[in-house]
Formats: C-alpha cells, sequence, structure tokens
C-alpha cells in the first residue's frame, strides 16, 4: 500500500502525505536514512535524485541533484533540525544553486515526518509548512504535490528490496 492521501491545508499552511507500508517501522525508517535508498524514491520517477551528502544528525545536512529527462538539473538541500531515531526528523527543505549554496530567491519549508506502527505493518506521515501563503501557492503550482506523488509512489519498490 502506497501514499494513501495527500492533502494540503491553506488556513494551516501545510501539506500532508501519508503512505502505508505492509514493513516494519524499522524497514522504513532504514529506506528514509540509507541515501542509496533515499534516491531511489525522493525524486519524481522523471526526475530521479542523487544524495551528494546525507548526514541524518540535528545539524546535519543533506544535498542532492534531481537531473529531468532533458538533462536539466534541480538542486537541493535539507537541514535536519531534530531526530527521534526510528520515529520522527523534523528538517528545512530547500533549493538550492549550482553550487549546492542555499538558493534565497526560492521558498523554504519545514518538514516533519513522522513514523508509527499499524496493524498492517507502518506509516510515515510528513506535513511540510510553509511560511505563508505565497510561498504554498507558488510550491504547489509549481507541482510539489505531484511531485511528492510520484517521488513517494516508488517507495514500495524500495521497501520491497533489502540492500
Amino acid at each position: 500500500m502506497p501514499i494513501t492521501s495527500i492533502s494540503s491545508a491553506p488556513e494551516t499552511l501545510t501539506l500532508t502525505v501519508v503512505g502505508d507500508y505492509s514493513v516494519p517501522v524499522e524497514r522504513l525508517w532504514e529506506a528514509w536514512s540509507d541515501p542509496r535508498q533515499l534516491e531511489r524514491f525522493w525524486g519524481p520517477e522523471t526526475w530521479p535524485a542523487t544524495f551528494e551528502h546525507h548526514d541524518m544528525t540535528p545539524g546535519g545536512r543533506s544535498q542532492y541533484y534531481m537531473t529531468g529527462p532533458d538533462a536539466q538539473v534541480s538542486r537541493g538541500w535539507w537541514r535536519f533540525v531534530s531526530i527521534d531515531e526510528g520515529r520522527s526528523f523534523e528538517l528545512e527543505d530547500g533549493f538550492a544553486d549550482d553550487e549546492g549554496n542555499p538558493n534565497e530567491a526560492m521558498p523554504t519549508t519545514g518538514m516533519t515526518v513522522t513514523f508509527e506502527s499499524t496493524d498492517e505493518g507502518s506509516r510515515f506521515t510528513i506535513v511540510s509548512t510553509f511560511v505563508n501563503l505565497e510561498h504554498m501557492e507558488q510550491l504547489l503550482e509549481m507541482g510539489m504535490a505531484e511531485g511528492l506523488k510520484s517521488a513517494l509512489g516508488q517507495l514500495d519498490g524500495v521497501l520491497a528490496n533489502s540492500e
């Protein structure tokens, strides 16, 4: 069972994604913490991600880029705010320039990912929080919800392998 819901709430400036999987929480956590597994599902299907750096520790950073079908490159970064291993992590998420530095011209979002056991296996919930409605609308118009659905839709295949 992949993504079960994606919903936006302009009144709280949030976009929420929920995914349910038939694996234990530990396996789901492993997919997010291992950069080789993460890059197999973070980018949308036509924009695969490559993580150049992934330091999943409080204050740690991740740098990645996604390559489009026409070889166009889009760079991003994460800064981890907190980690509760196996349960949740919170980070800042943003766009980067060609050198991997934060692109101040683009919006930054907060992202909290929580993991929990279910009767069928496990669930993650991602809550992205926007600074203001203008930033939320801008990122949604750029296809953020569709991109997350495409990207996270690949997670089933990653979880099926124990690499």
